[in-house]
């Protein structure tokens, strides 16, 4: 966060980059309570809002006018002062923008009233290299759009595999079922992204850290109502596959309806307890601070307690599969073969449990703020694309009945282009036979009657 000078007047204005709050409100564990630029932003205003409280007791207290009155520059209070009086006050006393803390800045008390602030603050106190501010910039600008492609691609590869396993009927089982509800928590998580910076950060002239409209915080809780549904049905997957690897007969369409509550319901219910006691306790903003920790923790420990959860069946599920690629009909004496499957089936089941959340979610929320922003964001924005290409698209029964459909609608197709090929060969052999017989010679249909006529004669006789 900078302060620029405002052309033809000595006041000075706020600037922030709007796409840090952007990154740090799509990741669904912020770094701060605050953002940063934000909190200096409140940090300024309630010290203007202490100075001008000051000016107004010494206005009402007649014995204060002698002097200089209190003072606000629009950087920092400048208290009452004597005349002759110099007032010396530390960088790091007026704000925290400044770069060199370790500064002073002076004002003189005149009989005239305040003189200007000497050294001036950008000179004694070293406001932030706005080289660096333009920098950062950049790379978030970059950033931006790298998870945009990540969720724009997951989407067209998400939706279409929703469409292979519905359309067609063999792919119509509980299996699929279950991976069809996890592409919709993705495609529910991508378009909540979309919509939230649309809703947040379409207008860079919105004031994003004091905005609060119904629009914004329906944006806000169907984004986080996405990243619970996109987390539970996780769950139902690892669940799922535990359950067909631990039990030799299932019947699968006993549990489906309770993998629906689970992926659905417990989002649903979690989501409706936040937006009741935001509402009641900490109707503030856009609902997307955690200034109030036990709010967050309504959303924060089911997360948790999902991740924990997908992290112990995911340790249990490599050791059965350990267990069963190490026995002799699956060919377990080849050690090099054995380790390539069993590390193909560990890099399979990483995007389909989620695992890649574990790296940060028992540590400090302060801790790797920018590592934590690339796993969860730039590589957790691909997710979607990497779990449809996996589950769908190379899939082998999928590949065949693709296959198979695309040699029946070109072996169709070729069917059809021959039989209009042949129709108008039919139809102009069928037009020169007739003309053929029309310029048969007269003398041939004369001799052709007589002959008629003739027969006719001999049966009547």
């Amino acid at each position: 966060m900078t302060l620029h000078r405002r052309t033809g007047s000595g006041g000075w204005r706020f600037g922030r980059t709007h796409l840090v709050l952007i990154l740090q409100l799509t990741v669904w564990e912020t770094t701060e309570s605050m953002h940063p630029d934000c909190a200096l932003v409140v940090q300024h205003m309630k010290a203007q809002e202490q100075c001008s409280q000051v000016l107004q007791q010494e206005e009402h207290n007649h014995s204060s006018k002698a002097g200089c009155p209190t003072h606000w520059d629009n950087i920092g209070c400048w208290y009452r002062a004597e005349v002759g009086q110099v007032v010396t006050v530390s960088c790091a006393n007026v704000s925290q923008l400044f770069a060199n803390t370790q500064g002073f800045v002076h004002m003189n008390c005149t009989a005239e009233g305040w003189s200007d602030v000497f050294p001036p603050y950008d000179y004694a106190c070293g406001f932030a290299d706005d080289d660096e501010e333009e920098t950062e910039t950049t790379y978030f600008s970059t950033f931006k759009q790298v998870y945009t492609a990540g969720y724009a691609t997951s989407l067209v590869s998400l939706i279409s595999a929703v469409f292979v396993f519905t359309v067609f009927r063999k792919f119509r089982c509980t299996r699929n079922y279950i991976h069809i509800n996890l592409f919709f928590s993705f495609i529910l998580r991508a378009s909540a992204v979309f919509i939230k910076d649309v809703v947040l950060f379409s207008d860079e002239n919105l004031d994003h850290c004091f905005m609060s409209t119904p629009a914004c915080k329906s944006a806000v809780a169907f984004f986080q109502f996405s990243i619970l549904a996109n987390y539970f049905w996780l769950l139902v997957e690892g669940m799922y596959l535990q359950t067909l690897l631990a039990l030799t007969f299932v019947f699968q369409k006993k549990y489906f309806w309770w993998y629906i509550l689970i992926g659905w319901g417990l989002p649903t219910i979690i989501i409706s307890t936040w937006i009741l006691t935001r509402n009641f306790y900490d109707n503030r903003g856009c609902w997307d601070d955690t200034d109030v920790a036990f709010i967050w923790w309504i959303i924060k420990a089911p997360i948790t307690a999902s991740l924990l959860v997908n992290f112990i069946i995911f340790i249990n599920v490599i050791r059965i599969l350990v267990q069963k690629l190490r026995s002799p009909g699956v060919g377990g004496n080849d050690t090099s073969h054995f380790n390539r499957r069993l590390a193909k089936s560990t890099l399979l089941l990483i995007p389909l449990f989620g695992m890649h959340y574990m790296v940060f979610a028992f540590l400090p929320e302060n801790t790797g703020a920018e590592a934590r922003i690339f796993i969860e964001l730039g590589l957790g924005s691909f997710q979607g694309f990497v779990v449809a290409l996996l589950y769908c698209f190379l899939n082998g029964e999928v590949q065949a009945e693709l296959k198979k459909r695309f040699w029946k609608w070109q072996t169709q197709s070729y069917l059809s282009l021959s039989k209009r090929r042949r129709t108008p060969f039919t139809e102009s052999s069928t037009v020169t036979q007739i003309s053929v017989l029309d310029k048969s010679s007269p003398k041939d249909q004369q001799s052709s009657e007589t002959r008629a006529l003739t027969a006719n004669n001999v049966s009547t006789v």
